[in-house]
């Protein structure tokens, strides 16, 4: 039996992918330590790990004081969070033996912990993975289209701060690219090469398992005798960017009091009582059990997170993509490419374009083919049982 530390941020699109990939280890035999913020730790207790935690709080302020309009004030808010997680893990892990490590792609202290403490790591990447020639490409494009005035000091503050953490913590950061994707002897991508952008360029120590998909181990009162059997349409704008009521009533006015019976996620953020009048064939709920409620459905109208995309063709179900942020319009884009949905932009949708959309994915049998297609990929890529074997031949290698 091995030692792993795991490392990861605090959202839903990271944590989740990781649940099946924890358990599965833990029940071959692994002892599992896993660092998130405290919102997580019953879930993650349920595996059987022990759960550890780092002020969420006091890392969301220094992430986001290193400035949010650029790339590279991402990457420098990212190692601002270096003196808030490092000294908290090391404490909490003193005079502790761990195996390797297994540290999240976008939090960016998992490859500096990796190095402190000298372990084999592996990177958990639950977005699509990002090759160092399109990421450097990004960032000259910063260098070169930004104003000197702003690139100068954004570009002398992260200098200062690859010194301080060279300082502190005795690690060299080489390039932006570290800080950002954590890139490591070993990456497990949660996507297939399929769908994966040019999924064809890299190498292999890049291991595409296909999503993670694992009951997220919470107990939700929905009532599903009142959706069997009729094939609903199923509305979730994710766990982050949803308060948005004037969408939720642009969907009344496409769907309600139609044949159509449709299922409605509307978040923590907003009340029931804010949307007015609810049409009689409508479920509005802050909550509902997705992967459950995916098996019943015809239709997905979603933001295009990576794990909502994935969760749903999975299951086979077409996908209305409205992205919200961060790497959603990619993931819509790719979805539309293969021609398992469609793309449509929040800012200047209309009832009628909704209702359109639904109505050629729900009758194109293209757009079954596709979707039949990407699903069979899905399930036979393995998943979190495939990560494992990864992660063990991994260990097999280093001797673990």
């Amino acid at each position: 039996m091995a030692r792993v530390l795991f490392i990861n941020g605090g959202s839903e699109g990271h944590i989740n992918p990781t649940i099946g990939v924890v358990q599965e280890l833990i029940s071959r035999g692994e002892e599992v330590v896993y660092f998130c913020i405290e919102a997580f730790r019953e879930r993650i207790e349920k595996t059987g790990a022990t759960v550890l935690t780092f002020d969420d709080q006091k890392f969301i302020k220094a992430f986001i004081s290193g400035g949010r309009d650029y790339l590279l004030e991402r990457i420098n808010g990212l190692l601002l969070t270096a003196d808030i997680v490092i000294p908290s893990v090391l404490e909490q892990i003193n005079g502790e033996h761990f195996d390797y490590i297994i540290h999240d792609s976008m939090f960016g202290c998992g490859r500096l912990l990796a190095q402190i403490l000298k372990l084999p790591a592996i990177n958990s990447c639950t977005s699509f993975a990002q090759p160092k020639a399109s990421f450097d490409k990004m960032l000259d494009q910063f260098s070169t289209k930004v104003p000197t005035e702003i690139v100068k000091p954004i570009n002398d503050k992260f200098q200062s701060l690859t010194v301080m953490v060279k300082e502190k913590y005795d690690v060299e950061i080489h390039s932006p690219y570290e800080v950002f994707c954590n890139p490591a002897p070993l990456t497990i991508v949660y996507t297939t090469r399929e769908l994966q952008p040019y999924g064809e360029a890299f190498d292999q120590t890049y291991k595409f398992v296909g999503p993670s998909i694992f009951s997220r181990l919470t107990q939700e009162n929905f009532d599903f005798t009142a959706i069997k059997g009729t094939k609903p349409i199923y509305i979730s704008l994710g766990t982050v960017f949803n308060q948005a009521i004037d969408f939720y009533k642009l969907c009344f006015e496409a769907f309600g009091n139609t044949d159509r019976t449709i299922v409605m996620s509307i978040g923590n953020k907003t009340q029931v009582s804010d949307l007015g009048e609810i049409p009689k064939n409508f479920i509005v709920k802050n909550y509902v059990p997705q992967t459950d409620v995916l098996q019943y459905t015809q239709l997905f109208i979603t933001h295009g997170g990576m794990n909502s995309t994935h969760e749903g063709l999975y299951y086979g179900v077409p996908l209305i993509v409205i992205p919200q942020s961060a790497d959603q319009p990619i993931i819509a884009e790719q979805v539309a490419n293969i021609g398992a949905g469609i793309k449509l932009q929040m800012q200047s949708l209309t009832a009628n374009q909704l209702r359109e959309a639904a109505d050629h994915l729900l009758t194109d049998p293209s757009i079954n083919k596709a979707v039949a297609n990407i699903r069979e990929s899905f399930q036979r890529s393995g998943g979190y049982h495939q990560a494992v074997d990864e992660i063990f031949e991994f260990n097999n290698h280093f001797h673990i």
